[in-house]
């Protein structure tokens, strides 16, 4: 019969399967462009908020800002297109940053992508929830509840394994590719001929003077570039690609950046020329979507669309993030667990703790994408730049043919991204951009302390200066709450292991020890009972003060404490019992010459 694990997760998979798990195109483009599409339909409004500040008439700035964004877009698809050919093996900043620039800025880079990660599916479930509640305001009270609902199901996908996820989610993904596409063209062809619509503006402000338009444009240009956040999986999750790697990639990078270019100008261009502009509890793609179709099926059904893909672009992170803690886990710098697959052939632990720290998130941060999405681009910008950086270095060694155009290709992409990090960061900083300039360096401290950590270990367990494998002398110390067959079962294993055994009990009733040792001889004859009396009813003071005496008058290697235990049939009745042997277990834990197990005695009802 299967496990409750089983059933939730499916069954356990072989070493042997893990090419059965590789994605196709059409299915890795599933898994890997979630992210980036889902910026889709939030980034117009992210500018669009960005320009607020000086009035309706400002929102001209729109267009222009989406037009410098795209074409921002297509320098880092290109630069990621030479990560993809030169690193097969995956790893994108991390890997590209530690080989030619250092371990600091591969931490650094890290740590920046991790943070990004886990803001990722923070920001996708809360607007992928802002889309129904939009559609449902009676739902917007709940919100906080089905962010997490909504990251839990996405947990438990990418769990059951890459393909499994993938199967699910190559839907909802594809269907939202055509719903925006046809809000996207349906609202145009309801603008043309039309004028330009202008939405009320509260500030009675005309265009805005061109030093102040341009400080405007760079704002929108910082905010509406969380459309690039995600381009970056592809080079992530490189290993998940079927054969030809390599190839695979980069034509999977080439059609997310076309789509994604399309579909983010598109949808800005319609909201500009409909005068759209930002709403509380409706967002601009349900405006724009309502204006082009009404309020009927289609309506509903790209808002179900929307929903999902926004959703849906937390598996992107959760494909993403637990293979790049992997190869952090690999190099020491993250717990070892990280780099352990579970049954499914997936890096089960990196999956759930990116579910549990984006989900602590969105409670912290209300469920309101707008106060999330200040923390997001940052990181991802960190990633960008360190990529495209440590990819000079890589061609500047090469001795490829074409490797200066590669490596100028790459200093592009690493002049524009720094000076767009520069520049979403001067802007973001006092919005929330302040708290990712604090972690990113909080979690490289981290890494070191976790690498040290492995250092010392390996240093003193390393058997190069160790003697001979020899016996060690020890007295056992078996600590009895009465005469049973659990403590008589001890003594019996106690004996068959050393010659020196003790036998000690607490004695907190007040009784007389004498009386007390003389029931223990009518049992035991070779064992003596050391009886510690306990006037404050402590047990575990007078037994740590016994075993101290033991280990310092005894000249032994070690002192073994031999607990006796039973174990109730089921597993409520151990709630009827007291915990002694646990807590003696912990106190004795520290002490580095006193060795503690147990023999226990299974309940048969």
């Amino acid at each position: 019969m299967p496990s409750l694990k089983q059933l939730l997760v499916g069954r356990p998979l072989e070493t042997a399967e893990m090419h059965e798990q590789k994605l196709s195109k059409k299915a890795a483009l599933a898994v890997f462009s979630s992210d980036a599409l889902s910026s889709t339909a939030y980034a117009t409004e992210e500018v669009l908020l960005a320009l607020t500040a000086a009035g309706a008439v400002s929102f001209a700035l729109s267009v222009p800002a989406s037009f410098m964004i795209v074409g921002l877009l297509w320098i880092v698809v290109t630069s990621y297109s030479q990560t993809l050919e030169a690193y097969p093996t995956g790893g994108g900043a991390y890997t590209v940053a530690k080989e030619n620039l250092g371990v600091y800025p591969a931490l650094v880079g890290a740590a920046a992508l991790l943070i990004d990660y886990v803001l990722t599916v923070a920001v996708s479930a809360a607007a992928g929830i802002a889309a129904i509640t939009s559609a449902f305001p009676q739902l917007y009270s709940h919100r906080v509840g089905l962010c997490l609902l909504a990251i839990a199901v996405v947990m438990w996908a990418n769990l059951r394994g890459v393909r499994e996820s993938a199967a699910m989610f190559a839907g909802p993904v594809y269907l939202f590719i055509v719903a925006a596409y046809a809000l996207g063209a349906g609202a145009l062809l309801k603008s043309s001929g039309a004028s330009v619509a202008v939405p009320p503006s509260g500030t009675g402000m005309g265009f805005p003077a061109e030093p102040f338009a341009l400080l405007l444009l760079l704002r929108a240009f910082s905010s509406g570039c969380t459309a690039l956040t995600g381009i970056e999986a592809v080079a992530n999750g490189v290993q998940a690609f079927e054969p030809p790697v390599s190839r695979n990639a980069r034509t999977t990078q080439f059609i997310l950046g076309g789509i994604l270019a399309t579909l983010f100008l598109g949808i800005t261009l319609a909201a500009h020329v409909h005068g759209l502009a930002p709403r509380e509890g409706e967002t601009i793609l349900s405006q724009l979507n309502r204006l082009t179709f009404g309020t009927g099926a289609i309506y509903y059904f790209i808002q179900a669309t929307t929903m999902a893909i926004l959703i849906l672009a937390a598996n992107t992170s959760f494909a993403g993030f637990p293979r790049l803690t992997s190869y952090i886990a690999m190099d020491r710098f993250l717990p070892r667990q990280f780099a352990n697959m579970g049954d499914r052939l997936v890096f089960s632990n990196g999956i759930i703790f990116l579910g549990a720290a984006a989900g602590a998130l969105v409670v912290f941060g209300g469920g309101d994408v707008h106060r999330l999405i200040p923390l997001y681009t940052v990181g991802v910008f960190v990633a960008f730049t360190l990529s495209q950086a440590g990819m000079v270095i890589h061609w500047k060694r090469s001795q490829a043919s074409g490797k200066h155009w590669r490596m100028a290709l790459n200093a592009v992409g690493a002049f524009t991204t720094a000076l767009v990090l520069v520049i979403v960061a001067s802007v973001k900083f006092l919005h929330g951009a302040w708290i990712v300039l604090l972690a990113v360096p909080a979690f490289v401290w981290v890494f070191l302390k976790i690498r040290r950590h492995y250092f010392r270990v390996s240093t003193e367990l390393s058997v190069a200066s160790y003697d001979r494998v020899r016996t060690l002398k020890h007295t056992v110390v078996v600590p009895v709450p009465g005469i049973n067959r659990a403590s008589l079962g001890a003594l019996e294993y106690a004996r068959s292991i050393s010659p020196d055994v003790i036998a000690v009990t607490v004695n907190v009733d007040g009784e007389d020890p004498e009386r007390l040792q003389a029931q223990w001889a009518g049992w035991v004859e070779d064992v003596p009972l050391v009886v510690l009396n306990s006037p404050y009813r402590s047990i575990l003071r007078p037994l740590l003060r016994f075993i101290d005496e033991v280990e310092s008058f005894r000249n032994d290697d070690v002192v073994t404490v031999l607990l006796p235990e039973f174990v109730p049939a089921r597993w409520w009745e151990r709630l009827l019992h007291n915990q002694n042997g646990l807590i003696l277990r912990g106190a004795l834990a520290l002490k580095p010459k006193v060795v503690v197990t147990s023999v226990r005695r299974h309940l048969q009802r």
